[in-house]
């Protein structure tokens, strides 16, 4: 379970696929169409997204609440733990289910209404806020005016696949909790529209009650491995495979994009295998063997890295986290070697949960995650996070949260932007390659 909740801080590096029209007049933002199996993806915090502050924080605010915000992720993740050419244009989402995070758009019902909806490697159901929501915040469904829309009966097979299922009358509902909120839904099914692909039938929870601020406000579409998920509902249509690249966060539009199916996948990328763990599903485990810093391979323990199903211990890969997240005895050889590599002379102060922070300009040493069968290399942009101003920077990881007593590291989003990451489940592969989407 600590594994499981260090994951839910950690993972939102969720997508949000939008289901709710963006009502932004910027012909920039217009501009961007989803096509094909590929939908645009964009940050929440992007000057396209409905959700963004309405006064700017600054950069120390912004970064101390998403730190914050990402220990509700963790916990999320923590509790998990015990053909043709499908594009969706991903955006960023920061900020609206306790950290970064990013959406794209989904349109839903018969005749179609858009919602922007948070899209997250890390779980299975999607939900929507409907109408009549108690607690939701945001556009809601209205099922009233779709004639497609249906619930789902108790007697439905779909309805044993729902977490924690339960019967008011002849209606199957089920309630998660998702970082510090709880979710009440109705099951139900209706017709999705990804970029140019119908999806009839889509089950998912229509949400009746919500209570806490980490429900993504237009809902949330799961890219886990599950049997609720996107993935295992459209087997024939998408093969189970799908990709993405993120854009960062200061990206002006839906840079990025949720590339559905096998179709237009790229063909020059390289694989580590995903490892299955039957108590934690949902996750994308990989096997990471070591991590370098600059050329030196730091010094990690090997308990430290190693995969363990039945405590759930290991690596994963999550849209959802912010940044990334390593055990301790791992974020501590690597944040030494990062140290000795700027300069052992230069002062280092610390930002909220960063420890390794710098007041003046430094030569950013370079960071691998070596895993099975695949070195990924990140530069600096995927290293560390800068002040507006250029005068503080910081190395963009952390160690695990001693209060969730976590056995788990998670590779995040901010880590993963501007890669292509291909998650391939029929050949139990994940795939990243560099791409420019920002």
């Amino acid at each position: 379970m600590a594994a499981l909740s260090y994951l839910f801080s950690l993972s939102l590096l969720c997508f949000f696929v939008a289901a709710q029209a963006l009502n932004n007049p910027d012909p920039k933002c217009s501009a961007t169409s989803d096509h094909g199996s590929d939908l645009k993806v964009f940050h929440v915090y992007s000057p396209c997204s409905p959700f963004r502050p309405a006064q700017p924080l600054s950069w120390e605010e912004d970064v101390l609440q998403t730190l914050a915000k990402d220990q509700a992720r963790l916990q999320f993740l923590a509790s998990l733990a015990g053909a043709k050419k499908s594009i969706v244009p991903i955006a960023s989402g920061r900020q609206i289910i306790q950290s970064p995070t990013y959406i794209v758009r989904a349109n839903i019902g018969t005749p179609p209404q858009t919602l922007l909806m948070a899209v997250d490697t890390s779980s299975d159901a999607a939900w929507v806020p409907c109408n009549g929501c108690v607690g939701c915040s945001s556009n809601v469904f209205n099922s009233l005016k779709s004639t497609t829309f249906r619930s789902v009966g108790c007697g439905a097979p779909q309805c044993k696949q729902a977490p924690n299922p339960s019967c008011l009358g002849s209606t199957c509902s089920f309630n998660v909790t998702y970082g510090g909120s709880t979710i009440a839904s109705n099951l139900s099914q209706e017709t999705f529209k990804l970029a140019n692909d119908v999806v009839p039938a889509y089950t998912f929870g229509c949400i009746q009650k919500t209570t806490g601020s980490s429900v993504p406000p237009q809902g949330l579409l799961g890219l886990g491995r599950g049997p609720m998920s996107l993935m295992s509902q459209t087997q024939n249509l998408y093969k189970s495979t799908f990709s993405y690249c993120l854009p960062g966060y200061k990206s002006l539009n839906f840079s990025g994009s949720l590339r559905l199916g096998t179709v237009g996948q790229p063909i020059r990328i390289k694989y580590t295998p995903l490892l299955k763990n039957p108590r934690r599903s949902s996750l994308y485990y990989v096997n990471l063997n070591a991590i370098r810093v600059g050329r030196r391979i730091v010094d990690i323990p090997p308990a430290a890295l190693a995969f363990n199903p039945t405590t759930g211990a290991g690596t994963v890969i999550d849209s959802g986290t912010v940044f990334t997240r390593l055990v301790t005895p791992a974020y501590e050889a690597v944040r030494n070697e990062f140290r000795r590599r700027v300069g052992r002379k230069i002062p280092v102060t610390s930002l909220g949960g960063f420890d390794t922070c710098y007041s003046g300009p430094i030569v950013v040493p370079t960071i691998t995650f070596m895993f099975t069968g695949m070195n990924v290399t990140l530069p600096a942009d995927n290293v560390v996070i800068r002040s507006t101003a250029g005068s503080t920077t910081c190395l963009a990881m952390a160690a695990a949260p001693d209060n969730v007593n976590s056995v788990l590291n998670v590779i995040a989003n901010m880590q993963q932007q501007n890669h292509r990451v291909l998650i391939d489940v029929p050949n139990s592969r994940l795939g990243v390659a560099r791409e420019q989407c920002t």
